[in-house]
């Protein structure tokens, strides 16, 4: 079966179920029914066709991209409405309401499809090559999912956006996260300079006081006590060595 053939067959499928939702206004349960079957239908329809026909007709006809982002346009709106519908109690207020609004969206959108691009489709592709489509369609069905997702990818490859948010929030998460690191590093390093400059600054005497100052290292346990042990020392040193010039 080639792929125009097949979508033409979907298309009536859910077109008899509109037609029972249609009938079934004061039997909330059926109508219930009737709407998780076209809950199931569309979904696969729109997956078939955003993930093999629709890529399909962008690459080999240029000049149907147009018809076809305004039908991956349809397909969003009408995600969004079967997610809201899927769930639904049948006597809900705006369960019928909404369902209705469904049917004439996918209505117009079966109508674009076979009046215009259908046509077109059959006269740029060889027959040959529609059957390709519609064999891989139809395996396309077995994985297809039987629920609606309106923040699934709608073409091949694409990633979800959900997705690209909680990368973006994990990298960002990362990014703080070495930052932390990298700047408590950083004063480590630093403490670790001054108490050095301290030793090194010292001599004689002072360098007794510095291993004291090692001592009180060991017994505060502190590194903030160690950086300011370690500049008494050299203040000492400073002092020594004014004194003794003036002398």
């Amino acid at each position: 079966m080639d792929a125009i053939t097949m979508l033409r067959q979907d298309h009536k499928t859910v077109e008899k179920l509109f037609k029972q939702f249609e009938k079934a206004q004061d039997y909330p349960k059926e109508a219930r029914k009737i709407a998780d079957q076209v809950i199931d239908e569309l979904s696969v329809h729109a997956f078939i066709e955003e993930q093999v026909f629709y890529p399909a007709v962008r690459n080999e006809m240029p000049d149907a991209e147009d018809d076809i982002l305004e039908a991956l346009e349809e397909h969003h709106v009408a995600k969004w409405l079967l997610s809201e519908i899927d769930g639904m109690a049948p006597d809900a207020e705006r369960f019928r309401a909404k369902t209705m609004v469904l049917i004439e969206s996918v209505r117009h959108h079966v109508e674009e499809e076979e009046q215009a691009l259908f046509p077109e489709v059959r006269k740029g592709l060889k027959r040959k090559r529609l059957t390709e489509l519609g064999d891989e369609m139809e395996a396309a069905k077995k994985t297809a999912p039987r629920e609606p997702n309106p923040k699934a990818p709608d073409t091949p490859n694409a990633k979800a956006s959900t997705g690209k948010a909680s990368n973006g929030k994990a990298s960002a998460a990362g990014q703080a996260s070495n930052a932390g690191k990298a700047s408590t590093g950083g004063k480590a390093s630093t403490g670790g300079k001054a108490s050095n400059a301290g030793k090194a600054s010292t001599g004689g005497k002072a360098s007794t006081a510095g291993k004291a100052s090692n001592g009180g290292k060991a017994s505060n346990g502190g590194k903030a006590v160690v950086g300011q042990a370690s500049s008494a020392n050299v203040a000492a040193a400073t002092e020594a060595a004014a004194v003794g010039s003036s002398g």
